[in-house]
């Protein structure tokens, strides 16, 4: 792969993961939305009950004033009626009782008529309120929902910058992710278990031969045989791209290490398609 393939690959990449930040922005941007709207109608709701209830306090206030102003009223016209037609004071007291037991008979039907209509007034906030929580709650199931999606749809790997190109690249962490990498068909893939042993090991057109495997530091030192000559890659650590060109027309390889074991790593050797041979001992 040359070096300008390797910069549309990483256009392309770099575009799908701006693309998934951009839904995800969108999405989260459509929940605050909605969130919002949602605790405005709440709101809303409950200021037209409290309104409500004003009123009717300041109705029922003009209600308490009305009968005080009759009863004033009544025990002047009693008193009147008294000194004119020579009424009983029993008659009077008779007459008084009965119109303020009438008053205060109006007064608890106007109270439970207003009870009545502020229990409706509540159910039908409460209605409202489960009404809007039962939407938020689905709207946030759709948006995790969504997100899940994406989240699965990326590709597990990493990108990681190359010890020799200075460009970034997808590397495999493990074999699952290796075989997403071949699904991909870009490259030709090779796993290997490389041994401390004094050996060295062929993969495809090249070899390998593990000098240090350190697993405390998940550090190691390989030797590259390739085209007749050694380069070695000292200290380098598990996930780290090293990368080399080989063969006739230069060719980029790359080999990824796994795993750091005692006298042992694991890893892949990625190579260009036009390399086909496969590993043996």
């Amino acid at each position: 792969m040359t070096t300008t393939e390797v910069e549309k690959e990483t256009t392309i990449e770099s575009s799908k993961i701006e693309a998934h930040r951009i839904v995800r922005w969108a999405a989260l941007t459509l929940l605050l939305g909605y969130i919002v709207s949602s605790l405005y109608l709440i709101t809303d709701t409950r200021s037209r009950l409290a309104s409500l209830t004003a009123a009717q306090s300041a109705t029922f206030a003009q209600l308490q004033e009305r009968q005080a102003a009759t009863q004033n009223e009544l025990e002047r016209s009693n008193q009147t009626l008294a000194q004119q037609i020579n009424v009983t004071e029993r008659g009077l007291h008779a007459a008084y009782a009965g119109t303020t037991a009438e008053l205060r008979q109006n007064q608890r039907t106007f109270e439970q008529r207003m009870q009545e209509q502020q229990t409706r007034a509540a159910d039908q906030v409460t209605f409202e309120v489960a009404t809007v929580r039962t939407e938020l709650n689905g709207a946030k199931n759709d948006i995790a929902a969504t997100l899940s999606d994406l989240e699965s749809t990326k590709v597990k790997l990493d990108r990681a910058i190359g010890d020799l190109t200075g460009q970034s690249s997808l590397i495999a962490h493990t074999r699952a992710d290796l075989d997403e990498l071949r699904h991909r068909g870009d490259r030709n893939y090779y796993e290997f278990s490389l041994n401390k042993d004094g050996h060295s090991l062929q993969i495809s057109t090249i070899r390998l031969q593990l000098k240090k495997a350190d697993t405390k530091k998940s550090k190691f030192t390989l030797s590259v045989i390739a085209d007749d000559r050694v380069i070695e890659k000292k200290d380098r650590g598990a996930a780290e791209p090293l990368q080399f060109y080989t063969g006739r027309d230069r060719e980029l390889y790359e080999v990824v290490i796994f795993t750091v074991e005692k006298n042992k790593v694991t890893g892949y050797l990625s190579t260009p398609k036009t390399t086909g041979l496969a590993a043996s001992r």
